[in-house]
């Protein structure tokens, strides 16, 4: 039986890059576990990527048909946002293993229903000042740049990651991004390949 590999991290903790590199290492046989998100494509993103682009329409719609896994709005300075989970058919455990990203949130949920077996955590910690300037360096890069949902994220993210609920969502291992990214991810890849070889 397969698992899902699901990245976890507070906002501009290297998560998405991290992401992206283990989706393009063929050898690991990672198959994506994409999101579904109601917020706005920033610059570079594609839709279908690390997330479906979609609108509260759609969420609805899954809603009625009793597709949701689980889902988390945010009250964002420019009105809620959506993120969420569907069963679409993109998961087949039987066949194969899979690399997701959320929260710790979505992670507990997806738990839940896929069974704990099944979920391998991943989670991405950086130091708050490095993963500030991160942030901004980010945001700066944008056409619009939105620097107060910037900092209500960056503090939302410490409520949201804080260590009661780390230990309490089952989290051990931690993948430090203090230093270079590559570090991180050899860390993270060598760790994904002797969990598959058990």
């Amino acid at each position: 039986m397969g698992k899902i590999f699901y990245l976890m991290g507070k906002s501009a903790s290297g998560k998405d890059h991290i992401y992206e590199y283990l989706e393009r290492q063929e050898e690991l046989e990672l198959h994506p576990l994409i999101l579904y998100t109601t917020r706005p494509i920033r610059k570079g993103e594609q839709d279908g990527s690390a997330y479906f682009f979609t609108d509260e329409t759609k969420l609805e719609e899954l809603r009625r048909e009793h597709k949701i896994i689980e889902e988390r709005m945010y009250r964002t300075v420019h009105g809620p946002w959506y993120y969420f989970t569907a069963d679409d058919g993109q998961i087949s455990l039987e066949k194969n293993d899979y690399l997701g990203i959320g929260t710790l949130e979505s992670y507990e949920k997806l738990k839940a229903y896929y069974g704990e077996e099944h979920m391998c955590p991943l989670y991405v910690e950086v130091e708050d000042g490095i993963r500030l300037e991160r942030a901004l360096k980010r945001e700066r890069k944008q056409e619009q740049p939105k620097y107060a949902e910037m900092c209500r994220r960056f503090l939302a993210d410490c409520e949201d990651f804080s260590e009661e609920k780390i230990e309490k969502a089952g989290i051990r291992r931690r993948f430090y991004n203090n230093g270079t990214l590559e570090e991180c991810i050899s860390e993270i890849q060598n760790f994904v390949e002797q969990v598959k070889k058990l």
